[in-house]
């Protein structure tokens, strides 16, 4: 028998019961579905959180106070005049603008309608350029507003929709924790940052924010933009430095302060992704596993029924090779077809946003989805096929 005879027998063996042929089929098309489907929203996941981070600046070092840190006979906290400090064309040449941050949070109201803001930051004009935030709408607040302390506010863009919806929000005067702030300005979009929606905030002049809703307590944060991207490992050893002279921190002292850059949490957060991902994957992987050991379980039942049948066409002189391929073919075509309705389920399913993540299909989680599952075909498949092949014609004959 030629091969287009063994594919012709195939199709005829599987057309014989369908409905066994699709519910067989059945757990390979979950499988690859979700091989490709749950991969595409591990690397969305990693997309979203890469755009974001990059969002924020490839040069920005971030300086948070260590809680409870250092092993100093004092921690201090993190100062305006260490934000300023920073700003040292010898001392720090690689720093190209240092933000003192405050972060508090408060409730804005305006007329009827009250909002909780998740962030209401205290900051320098620095802290626009080095955070990468632009406006949309209105003026950003200038070094003289942060001098007089004058209570003018810019909002994120969700902050202004739930305040003031449909409403032009500059030149309105809002209430933050009782106290009369001007809007003088709306933030471009700039989405999630993680944990956190980068336009829900409200940022204030730090001089107005200190008096009138944080205190005088140390910061929150230092935001310090280097030079270049290039030189953002020579602006954190020049922070460090200042710091650590200005704090007293000795050589064998641990610092009451860290550091990270968008580097080291891009890699972070990429790291993470990468792991969800190969877990996503590898639970997927399991259906697929599922679906060959349904195929094989289909295929020896096949083989069962049709037993007389083998034992005729062995006795016209059928070879065990043509046997052998047809159960094969079977088993193949049935593992092929649901790769292949697999891969349009998946691809057509990432279309559609999960959980607030875009799918981003790879090709090569595709490609490897369906030859996998045409190796499940011949490798689920050649059990039973090589059972079938080696059935002797008299006992097919006899069997009832």
């Amino acid at each position: 028998m030629n091969f287009l005879e063994i594919m012709r027998f195939a199709v005829r063996g599987l057309a014989s019961n369908k409905l066994r042929s699709v519910l067989t089929t059945l757990g390979i098309t979950i499988g690859v579905a979700s091989v490709i489907l749950l991969v595409a929203v591990g690397n969305g996941a990693s997309a979203a959180i890469t755009a974001s981070i990059q969002g924020l600046g490839t040069d920005v070092v971030n300086v948070s106070p260590l809680r409870g840190g250092g092993q100093t006979s004092q921690v201090r906290p993190l100062t305006v005049q260490d934000a300023h400090a920073l700003v040292d064309p010898v001392g720090a040449p690689d720093v190209k603008a240092a933000a003192p941050v405050v972060n508090t949070s408060g409730t804005a109201t305006y007329g009827q309608t009250s909002y909780d803001v998740s962030s209401v930051v205290g900051t320098e004009p620095s802290y626009f350029t080095t955070t990468n935030r632009q406006i949309a709408d209105g003026q950003l607040f200038g070094a003289e507003d942060v001098t007089q302390a004058r209570k003018v506010v810019v909002l994120g863009p969700t902050t202004a929709q739930s305040i003031f919806g449909t409403a032009e929000p500059v030149g309105k005067n809002v209430l933050i924790n009782s106290i009369q702030f001007t809007v003088i300005g709306v933030l471009q979009t700039k989405g999630s940052t993680g944990l956190q929606n980068a336009d829900d905030v409200a940022i204030a002049p730090i001089s107005a924010v200190q008096n009138s809703l944080a205190g005088y307590g140390g910061l929150n944060q230092i935001a310090v933009q280097a030079t270049t991207a290039d030189s953002i490992g020579l602006a954190q050893a020049e922070v460090t430095a200042i710091l650590d002279a200005r704090h007293g921190i000795q050589a064998s002292a641990n610092p009451d302060f860290q550091i990270q850059n968008s580097a080291q949490l891009l890699q972070t957060r990429t790291s993470a992704i990468q792991t969800f991902t190969v877990l996503l994957g590898a639970v997927a992987a399991i259906s697929l596993l599922v679906g060959g050991i349904g195929v094989t379980n289909i295929m020896l039942v096949t083989v069962t029924e049709r037993i007389r049948e083998i034992g005729i066409r062995k006795a016209i002189g059928a070879p065990r090779s043509a046997i052998l391929g047809q159960f094969l073919a079977e088993a193949t075509m049935l593992s092929l077809f649901g790769g292949l309705l697999g891969v349009l389920i998946g691809v057509v399913g990432s279309r559609f946003s999960v959980a607030g993540i875009q799918p981003v299909v790879v090709p090569s989680s595709i490609a490897l989805a369906f030859a996998v599952s045409a190796l499940i075909g011949l490798f689920f498949g050649s059990f039973p096929a090589n059972r079938a092949s080696r059935l002797r014609p008299i006992d097919a004959l006899r069997h009832e």
